[in-house]
Order: structure tokens, then sequence, then C-alpha cells
């Protein structure tokens, strides 16, 4: 089965850093992506990785956070630098499995597989 475990989400300060972890198992996929949400707002996509190693960042977060994944490990990780107030929110890991390339990489509703969530609070 698929399943899908964030950690490492918490409070820091404006400027600070944090590094979210994604344990994957039972996933073949073609994207594995960070989105956020903080409610009411909807979920939005915040950094993809596809099958060829290739990124894609919202542009808020671009220069800031840094998307990668371990295969070794089965692990997707977030790095979060420079953090901001506005970065608030839970955040969740998700994996695409369906077959065709052509799709938006930050388009919740491209992606089948949710974890949890882990939430993260920035502070001025």
């Amino acid at each position: 089965q698929v399943q899908l475990v964030e950690s490492g989400g918490g409070s820091v300060q404006s400027g600070g850093s944090l590094r979210l972890s994604c344990a994957a198992s039972g996933v073949r996929y073609n994207s594995m992506g960070w989105f956020r949400q903080a409610p009411p707002k909807a979920r939005e996509g915040v950094a993809a990785i596809d099958s060829d190693g290739i990124t894609t960042y919202a542009d808020s977060v671009k220069g800031r956070f840094a998307i990668s994944l371990d295969n070794a490990k089965n692990t997707l990780y977030l790095q979060m630098n420079s953090m901001k107030p506005e970065d608030t929110a839970m955040y969740y890991c998700a994996a695409r499995t369906y077959r065709d390339e052509y799709y938006q990489r930050l388009n919740r509703h491209e992606y089948d597989y949710w974890g949890q969530g882990t939430k993260v609070i920035v502070s001025s």
C-alpha cells in the first residue's frame, strides 16, 4: 500500500529554517511534491520533483525553499530557509502515480496520494 508520513514541522522565528521529511512507501510515482494549506485558503503547491529529478517551485518560495529526494531512504525533503510568517501552514507531502507526463506540477488536483500533514508556524 501507499503510505506517506511527514515529520519535521514545528515553530520557528522569521528568518529561521526548518527541514520537513516525508517517508514514502509503496509508491511508484512520476512526481512528488509539498503542498500547504492555511484555512480557509485552499491547499496550494509549494514545490515538486519529478521522476527525472526536475524541480518546480511556487514563486513565493523560490530562492528560499529546496525540494530533494533521497532514493536510498525513500524520503522526500523540503528545506525551508529565510522563513516568513506567511509560510505558516499545514504542510502535506503528496505523490502522483498517474502515467501521463503532461500536467501542472503544483496543481493539487494532479496528485492522488497524501500524507497526514505537519504543522509549521513562523512567528514575527
